[in-house]
């Protein structure tokens, strides 16, 4: 299926009382610094120069030495100066160098704006000082809230979720498609799961090879979580969705499970980046447990949702080593998956009373509205900051490759430049 996530970046443009310029990644999920792309083509050049540049970096988390200094040079040199459009303009060392150490901000067009907005969807992160630290201003909002409203919206009519606790023939639901990257801790899991007894209580499945590498050839950045086993595959289903399925919700899944096991893109870390993977069972409204950085709990908790601390141990949310996060959770499966079927049963029940409100409150217009306005408040704080801030420092320094402006634009943009200083304190 398509994701049409450009409906949702023309909605974030089109709600701000104030021209922007966004700029994300297209095609989406890309990383390469070729498709850092403008929303909207074709602005007139000075209102590209007059309007906040924003960079929307909110599917994923924040990575600022995911680019090197020599892809920032490659770029330049395979899509700049190679297509200098007027041959006779000469792109030194010295400005190049210039452009490339603004990191992604000097691959945006030329502005006249201290600053350039970085919209991201984490807390707690050292990312966002650091990206601070470089000429950016962070602006955050729940990017996965707006999305799994989207995506999940038919959850609150699917008579298929409307549960009956009798009815469930497993204890646990597992998503797990990819466990590359940030996502390697999965494997870990998946191999405890297995020595704890526990794959014939879970519909899961798995991925033998993920990102073109055999699970038996991961190198493990953190080597705690490393496995020896060899055999996943052969004792777990295989895995065969692809990368859309984050995007829907399967109604038998949940009807016939007592409780989602949630693995999260982000665990080995310190950072608060929810995805739609912990708003799926929300909305679907079955109980789970949240397999992700410590506090992200608290963290759901915050937006007013419940979790289930009064019938499950979740003490594991707490705990800040990764190792004995996961251990923790592999204990408190064992416990439920050992309960006589009448226990269950209770169990299943008291649980999903408290899923039930949290599904109402995920669809209610007070609580999508209350995303939305986090944005609204949270960006309109910024772009009050970045007005303040907006010198033409940057445009100075770079003009001179700015592929050949005439004296007549460079006479408007310095009357702009004059007319702000008068109007706003700097």
């Amino acid at each position: 299926m398509s994701v049409p996530l450009d409906r949702l970046y023309n909605f974030l443009h089109d709600i701000v009382n104030h021209d922007i310029t966004i700029y994300r990644f297209w095609p989406h999920g890309s990383k390469k610094l070729e498709h850092l792309k403008p929303l909207v083509e074709n602005k007139h050049w000075f209102l590209h120069m007059t309007s906040p540049p924003i960079i929307f970096h909110d599917q994923e988390p924040l990575n600022f030495c995911y680019w090197t200094t020599e892809d920032f040079v490659q770029h330049w040199k395979n899509h700049v100066i190679n297509y200098e459009l007027n041959p006779l303009l000469h792109l030194d060392s010295q400005q190049a160098n210039y452009q490339i150490s603004l990191h992604l901000r000097g691959l945006i067009d030329k502005n006249l704006y201290d600053y350039v907005l970085l919209v991201h969807s984490e807390k707690n992160s050292q990312a966002i000082h650091t990206y601070g630290q470089h000429g950016f201003l962070p602006v955050y909002y729940w990017a996965h809230a707006m999305i799994a409203a989207d995506w999940f919206r038919y959850a609150v009519h699917d008579p298929v979720l409307q549960y009956d606790t009798h009815k469930f023939t497993q204890d646990f639901l597992i998503y797990n498609r990819a466990w590359s990257g940030t996502r390697e801790y999965r494997l870990y899991f998946l191999d405890q799961v297995v020595r704890a007894g526990l794959t014939k209580h879970c519909r899961t499945s798995f991925s033998p090879e993920d990102s073109g590498v055999h699970y038996s050839q991961h190198v493990f950045v953190n080597p705690r979580l490393s496995i020896g086993t060899t055999d996943l595959d052969t004792v777990l289903p295989l895995n065969t969705h692809n990368s859309d399925a984050s995007a829907d919700y399967n109604n038998q899944d949940y009807a016939q499970t007592g409780m989602e096991i949630v693995l999260e893109t982000l665990f080995d870390d310190d950072r608060w980046h929810l995805t739609e993977k912990a708003l799926r069972p929300i909305a679907c409204g079955k109980p789970f447990m949240l397999v992700a950085t410590a506090g992200s709990l608290k963290y759901l908790r915050s937006y007013g949702f419940e979790t289930f601390d009064d019938f499950i141990d979740e003490s594991y949310d707490l705990e800040t080593d990764p190792v004995a996060r996961l251990s923790a959770v592999i204990r408190e499966m064992a416990r439920i998956s050992a309960l006589s079927s009448t226990d269950k049963i209770v169990l299943w029940r008291r649980l999903h009373l408290i899923a039930a409100r949290n599904k109402q409150r995920f669809f209610s217009s007070e609580w999508q509205t209350s995303i939305v306005q986090e944005y609204l408040d949270n960006m309109n704080q910024a772009l009050t900051t970045v007005n303040q801030h907006c010198t033409g420092k940057h445009w100075e320094q770079a003009k001179n490759i700015n592929r050949g402006r005439s004296p007549d634009e460079l006479e408007q943009i310095s009357s702009y430049l004059k007319s702000r200083q008068n109007s706003i304190p700097i």
